[in-house]
């Protein structure tokens, strides 16, 4: 499986994506940052790919989840979170253990998981894989007060991405945000499994 960390990102900032109710969307888009009712106890997952989110939320059609925010993160932030990252799930060969795998979850703030990436048709990707990230405790603080720069609704952006695909998939993968490699060092991608060898130099 192919695994990297892809985003659309300039020099001072990076995109990930969140979809909410429109009462913790309206109150974020305000303040500029989430503010109740989004609760900061729970975990949250942010999603660099724009075409995992519009999987996961449906287009922004799900339940709760109908307004979907880009979220423009500093860059020290986001490679914080990779840097305190633990995989989700036991990976054999990649892990010690499972013992030492469910060890290294203990008090861990950040979750790290790769997921199929997805087609403007959402047809699921299996060799390529796509990151989320799971932030909680302190990582989740840090989110919230230090690492927001600005927030956008893309929700008109994504919906109209899907109805260009119902009669040209050319035509809405051309309107998708573009999403390059992301730089990290080497010891960084081994920590957070990613494909070997893919990462260009900063």
């Amino acid at each position: 499986m192919f695994r990297q960390v892809r985003a659309l990102y300039d020099g001072a900032s990076v995109a990930v994506y969140q979809a909410y109710s429109p009462e913790i969307a309206e109150a974020a888009l305000r303040a500029g940052t989430f503010v109740e009712p989004f609760g900061m106890a729970r975990m949250t997952w942010i999603k660099p790919s724009f075409l995992w989110m519009a999987y996961r939320s449906g287009w922004g059609t799900k339940p709760g989840q109908t307004r979907v925010l880009r979220v423009h993160l500093a860059r020290d932030g986001f490679e914080w979170a990779l840097a305190r990252g633990v995989l989700s799930h036991y990976q054999a060969g990649f892990h010690e253990s499972e013992a030492a795998w469910k060890q290294s979850l203990v008090g861990a703030p950040v979750r790290i998981q790769w997921d199929p990436e997805q087609t403007v048709t959402m047809t699921a990707r299996p060799q390529v894989r796509s990151i989320q990230i799971g932030l909680s405790g302190d990582a989740v603080r840090r989110y919230v007060n230090e690492w927001i720069v600005r927030l956008e609704d893309v929700t008109a952006e994504m919906q109209h991405v899907r109805d260009l695909a119902r009669t040209s998939v050319e035509a809405a993968e051309a309107e998708l945000p573009v999403e390059r490699p992301y730089p990290i060092s080497d010891e960084l991608a081994a920590k957070i499994a990613t494909t070997p060898g893919v990462h260009p130099p900063r």
